[in-house]
């Protein structure tokens, strides 16, 4: 087993930008699905993973980036192929606006999002996520300057080959589980505030509730009931920051049948109560 986990470069703090190459043989997984305040930008330079975003399964494979906006919950873990190599790139908008504000227009709008990149660019979105990791490996007079540079230019370029692939299919399915899996928690994030139980949309989607819990948390990361939590907190989040609902009501809006387990589960989940929460965001 020949893993290599290269040093993670940053520049001024990780939540303004961050590199770090990888390439690992076996099977490995997140320990928990995640969010964070800034943009992520996965590459797969060999290999295949299994990618959790927003409700849906994706197969990653060479020459495939993932997009992860802030806040957006994600998970990765192996496939049936356990051997791969990536560099995960994390940055926030205000370290490349700077000197160039109007980069900062090629991140509004759209959602995290699979770009499968044509075999014809991917030699050039290497160079520049190479150039990125030697010019923060060395630190060079003005590295800095230029890590922002070949970032501008790396964005510029996904933005044009995303123009260039407009209306075609990204998303694929390596696996039928992976469908299903998908169209579970679709179904848990468009149905969260009714009664919902691992057992019913096991019979709901015809497949075993073991062999369920078993492949839901291999693909999300998560438990089953423990997803339904957190969607349903995650919309109560949204719920006291834009409206003027009670507390009360919202553990209703959100699916929970008690005031008490709400408040449980948000702090748990959270780190903080609804009010509190509310009053920090207002």
């Amino acid at each position: 087993m020949n893993d290599q986990f290269r040093q993670k470069y940053v520049i001024e703090d990780s939540n303004m930008f961050s590199i770090q190459y990888i390439s690992r043989t076996g099977f490995c997984s997140m320990k928990r699905p995640h969010e964070h305040p800034f943009f992520e930008l996965y590459y797969l330079l060999n290999g295949e993973r299994v990618y959790f975003l927003n409700g849906k399964v994706f197969t990653v494979k060479k020459g495939d980036l993932m997009i992860i906006k802030p806040h957006d919950l994600h998970s990765t873990a192996s496939s049936d192929k356990l051997r791969f190599e990536r560099i995960l790139l994390s940055f926030s908008p205000a370290f490349v606006e700077r000197g160039n504000p109007h980069i900062g227009e090629l991140l509004k709008g759209g959602c995290s999002r699979l770009i499968k990149i044509p075999l014809k660019d991917q030699t050039e979105i290497e160079r520049l996520l190479h150039q990125m990791l030697e010019e923060c490996e060395t630190q060079a007079d003005y590295y800095t300057s230029l890590v922002r540079s070949l970032m501008n230019e790396l964005l510029i370029r996904m933005y044009r080959i995303e123009q260039s692939l407009q209306g075609q299919e990204s998303h694929e399915y390596e696996h039928p589980m992976h469908q299903k899996v998908t169209d579970i928690a679709q179904y848990i994030n468009s149905n969260y505030d009714q009664k919902i139980t691992l057992e019913q949309v096991a019979k709901q989607f015809y497949i075993s509730p073991s062999y369920l819990s078993r492949i839901f948390t291999r693909l999300t990361g998560f438990h089953f009931r423990e997803y339904l939590q957190v969607v349903r907190i995650k919309e109560a989040q949204k719920l006291l920051v834009n409206s003027r609902n009670s507390v009360q009501l919202i553990s209703e809006q959100a699916g929970f049948e008690h005031i008490a387990h709400f408040n449980k589960t948000f702090k748990k989940i959270v780190g903080t109560t609804p009010l509190h929460y509310r009053k920090r965001h207002a």
